[in-house]
């Protein structure tokens, strides 16, 4: 927009009939036609917008930043300076078909955070959630009332009172959507903290719409004091027609659908419309029309109707008509405004305030109940979030003309300037207390036979829930040494609010799930919390954890080391097809689960899922099973061997386990091998090799004679040569059994395997465990691959634990494939 387009009383001729052009070919320009011209406009500021998303996604930066600063980009701070794009893509004609697009984008954007917001979340926050949401609006509301004095750029007409409300609330608002964002992203969200944020946001939001409406109010009827009374009340009178005719209303049209159906098509549009209504009755009133659909989004019930209207309305309108309205507060931005360095200093200085004003104001509630100061601090950091609600406040004080132009660009800084220091201040400032809690049964091998066993359980869908509670099931808990659960569900965070709703929304029985991922984190809760109730010894506890796939082994081994678990049950990527093959499920599980193993505090198995049929059984002491257990020798072996151990005290089970022995010829190519690698690996292969192999005996012959009298118990030992004879021993026994424990076996040169590696899929499974899990064989039989812990290296430093900073995968795979020697193995850390 350029200086001619600026002045406030330009006058602009429409062309009615000017929509649609015939053509380039008929010599018409389509930027002459209003269609096309709105076409552009939209791709064009989709496509910066996500641009900018892609750019500052490295800072951690919410999406609401992109979305501004896309728009200032395209106003006349950045490209609009040139008069020739200003006049082509953004000429004062399409504005007007611009805005009108923007605010029905808004509209239906309001409509979703008012279905999204859970009022019963007010009623339930404490008063301390209350007070920090009270103070950390009071103090830069009074900073406010000072600038607005200091700026003083009020028109004639118009109250000291209107511009000091617009200004003290635009600096005390905070973004309740942005902030659960960014609470998510530094997982913060399920902490106390994050609560206490979460419920102050929402209290705080409210309060914002309410000062809001009355400073519109005050705003369009300057003269008259009366008429600012009629609106309040007719606005009141709205509420109470929403909330007493059509809430009972919809509430009629869920009762009239059953549990399970999809909601009719009819009404969704009756709903939909209802939005539209909505937002003209309080425009016709004197409010703005945002306000009407924010209220009809508030009460619709939480439940399936909510989730439907998100899924079906969120990508659009955040994706395609949200960032339309950002842009128009772009293109109303002119930076260049504030000129001289006297605006500038204010600016900081406002900036500055309005921050610290948050900051100090939370800060005394957080000290009066107690909270440690850098908790106070960063709570009011995160109270700082500005987002869309702040942009609404500016724009409409720019409509009635309580803003200038110069306040308008100062604002709109001020908004992304502190909402952009947030997640990098928080993650400097606190740091949660991650103690490195010295635990020493950190492997199954070590785990006192009668002590709890604490197991960490993955599940990213139902599907994998029937195995693993079978698993845990024949993992034998007793009296002397019954089994903790934790059950994580492992969900991913997208920017969608529906992901986010799952751990806003406390609970209750039988209220129904808000969205799928909810429904499916239920089912896996009750299955779970059934397996309890019906077993003995075995205690359940679910967990949620939220996050972005790159990060969730972080989440995982913080909780496994928090939860002092002895061992991590994680499901392979690949699921079983009808037919009896793998398929690959999601390519970032395996992500996942190769970050796991390269940084797990303790013990890790993946489990290969064929269904370990029992899932018919009526009480817990039915099941039977057959499990072999595959004993090549090292660290992992042997870890594979104290489950199987564990596993066959249970009356149940019969094991097999399968030492493999290497024949004469065998043991020629190990050491012709071991002369290749090199001479200064030569001795410390051997050695290790040497040491491990003592441990092997020692542990196999301790197994032997513990149940030499146990007759559910069979131990074989097999005499092979080379890979292929391995081969051939596993399919010999392959179709009787219902479960195969193996190690990992990472690190360790046998000539055993030798041949296998080569064409191996998948190897964070190793050599045997990708034969296993392979689709071309049993396509009965689960596999475990097993992992043992290893403890600290040779010199002491860490490997891959989730303490010693790796600087990337591909190094701690490298660090962990190496195994260290093990003469530490002694060490309990």
């Amino acid at each position: 927009m350029v200086e001619a387009n600026q002045s406030e009383d330009s006058i602009v001729c429409y062309a009615p009939t000017m929509i649609t052009t015939n053509g380039i070919w008929q010599g018409d320009n389509p930027l002459d036609y209003s269609l096309p011209l709105f076409i552009l406009q939209l791709t064009l500021v989709v496509v910066v917008t996500r641009i900018m998303v892609y750019i500052l996604k490295p800072f951690h930066q919410p999406r609401v930043i992109s979305e501004i600063v896309g728009g200032i980009l395209l106003g006349p701070s950045v490209l609009g300076r040139s008069k020739v794009f200003a006049d082509t893509i953004f000429p004062l004609r399409s504005v007007m078909v611009l805005e009108t697009m923007a605010n029905v984008g808004l509209l239906y954007f309001l409509f979703l955070v008012g279905v999204e917001m859970d009022i019963s979340v007010i009623k339930r926050t404490g008063r301390k959630s209350l007070a920090i949401a009270v103070a950390g609006m009071i103090l830069p509301f009074i900073f406010g009332v000072g600038f607005s004095f200091l700026l003083d750029t009020k028109k004639e007409g118009m109250s000291q009172g209107t511009y000091i409300l617009f200004l003290g609330v635009a600096l005390s608002v905070t973004a309740f959507p942005v902030l659960a964002r960014i609470l998510a992203e530094l997982k913060l969200i399920s902490t106390e903290l994050g609560r206490i944020a979460m419920s102050s946001a929402l209290i705080n939001d409210m309060c914002a719409w309410i000062l809001l409406a009355l400073a519109i109010a005050l705003a369009e009827n300057q003269s008259t004091s009366l008429a600012s009374l009629w609106v309040v009340l007719s606005s009141i009178a709205f509420i109470l027609v929403c909330i007493y005719i059509v809430r009972p209303a919809i509430a009629w049209m869920i009762r009239r659908t059953p549990e399970g159906e999809t909601f009719s098509e009819f009404y969704i549009c009756l709903i939909l419309t209802g939005v539209m209504i909505s937002g003209f009755i309080t425009d016709a009133i004197g409010t703005h029309s945002v306000f009407g659909a924010f209220l009809f989004g508030l009460i619709i019930p939480n439940g399936p109707l909510g989730v439907t209207l998100i899924e079906k309305l969120e990508d659009f309108v955040s994706g395609l008509l949200l960032p339309l309205y950002f842009a128009i507060s772009g293109l109303r931005t002119d930076v260049g405004k504030i000129a001289g360095a006297r605006s500038w200093g204010f600016l900081g200085l406002i900036i500055l305030l309005s921050g610290v004003g948050k900051i100090v104001g939370t800060l005394i509630v957080s000290i009066f109940y107690q909270m440690p100061v850098r908790e106070g601090i960063t709570l009011g950091l995160l109270m700082n979030t500005k987002g869309l609600v702040e942009m609404i406040i500016l724009n409409v004080g720019k409509d009635q003309k309580v803003l200038d132009d110069k306040s308008f660009a100062a604002m709109v800084i001020v908004a992304v300037v502190v909402t952009a220091i947030i997640t990098p201040a928080v993650t400097v400032i606190y740091r949660p207390a991650r103690r490195f809690i010295p635990y020493k049964r950190r492997t199954i091998q070590r785990s006192k036979p009668d002590a709890e066993f604490r197991v960490l359980v993955c599940v990213h869908t139902p599907r994998n829930v029937p195995t693993i509670i079978n698993l845990l099931e024949a993992s034998n808990p007793t009296k002397k040494s019954p089994i903790c659960v934790y059950v994580l569900h492992l969900v991913e965070l997208t920017g969608r609010a529906s992901a986010m709703l799952i751990v806003h929304n406390t609970r209750k029985s039988g209220r129904p799930a808000l969205n799928r991922t909810q429904a499916q984190s239920d089912h896996i809760i009750n299955a779970f919390e059934n397996y309890e109730q019906h077993a003995g010894f075995v205690t359940v506890q679910p967990l949620t954890a939220i996050s972005p796939y790159s990060t969730m082994h972080e989440d995982i081994c913080n909780l496994a080391e928090d939860k002092r678990a002895a061992f991590i049950i994680i499901p392979f990527h690949k699921q079983q097809t009808v037919d009896g093959g793998m398929e690959a499920t999601n390519p970032a599980f395996r992500m996942i689960n190769q970050n796991v193993l390269a940084n797990s505090p303790c013990s890790v198995g993946i489990l290969v899922d064929r269904g370990l049929n029992g899932s018919t059984r009526l009480a817990a002491n039915q099941v039977a099973h057959h499990v072999a257990v595959l004993f090549f020798g090292g660290p992992d072996d042997r870890e594979a061997l104290a489950y199987g151990w564990r596993m066959c005290e249970h009356p149940g089970i019969n094991l097999t386990v399968m030492r493999f022995v290497p024949g004469e010829e065998a043991i020629d190519t190990a050491a012709g091998s071991t002369n290749e690698l090199g001479d200064s690996r030569i001795l410390s292969v051997v050695t290790d090799t040497d040491r491990d192999r003592q441990l092997d005996e020692e542990y196999a012959n301790e197994f032997r004679m513990r149940n030499a009298n146990d007759e559910s118990v069979v131990y074989i030992e097999k005499l092979v040569n080379n890979g292929e004879e391995t081969v051939a021993a596993i399919r010999s026994i392959d179709s009787s059994h219902d479960l195969f424990i193996v190690g990992r076996g990472q690190g360790m040169i046998s000539p055993l395997t030798a041949g296998l590696t080569d064409w191996s899929e998948c190897p964070e499974l190793g050599a045997i465990g990708d034969l296993l899990a392979s689709s071309d064989f049993a396509a009965t039989v689960s596999v475990l691959v097993v992992q043992q812990y290893v403890g600290l290296g040779p010199q002491g430093e860490g490997i891959g634990t989730p303490d010693s900073p790796g600087d990337s995968n591909d190094l701690q795979f490298g660090n962990m494939n190496r195994r260290p020697s093990p003469q530490p193995r002694g060490y309990s850390p």
